[in-house]
């Protein structure tokens, strides 16, 4: 499955970002959620700051632009194959980055893609 980094979770359950990861892990994918708060979501804890991992497949961000700065050099150390821009986290400096680096960008909603299957 793929494994996903959720950037920008929250453990407060009206949050798009939460809604994410319970729908991820739900569909039986390893999903990290990384946050600015200790919490967790449905019993997956909260990861903070740039914790180190391998292989990831996906990131989907759930960070304004101006938050996303002090994560370029993390998201891009990396390597993942594809980043999830979802609404409200679009940043042309971060895609282009992303795109120069080999990385997939999708400017899309993942809980649409789960929903539709196209994740």
């Amino acid at each position: 499955m793929k494994k996903t980094l959720v950037l920008g979770a929250s453990d407060n359950p009206i949050r798009y970002s939460n809604a994410a990861v319970r729908r991820l892990a739900q569909g039986g994918f390893e999903v990290v959620p990384v946050g600015v708060r200790d919490g967790e979501i449905s019993g997956v804890p909260i990861q903070k700051g740039q914790p180190p991992m391998n292989d990831v497949h996906t990131i989907t961000l759930y960070l304004n632009p101006q938050r996303q700065k002090e994560y370029y050099d993390y998201i891009l150390s990396l390597q993942p194959r594809r980043i999830i821009f979802n609404p409200g986290a679009e940043n042309p400096e971060l895609m282009k980055l992303a795109k120069d680096n080999g990385i997939e960008v999708e400017m899309a909603c993942t809980l649409v893609m789960l929903a539709v299957g196209q994740y």
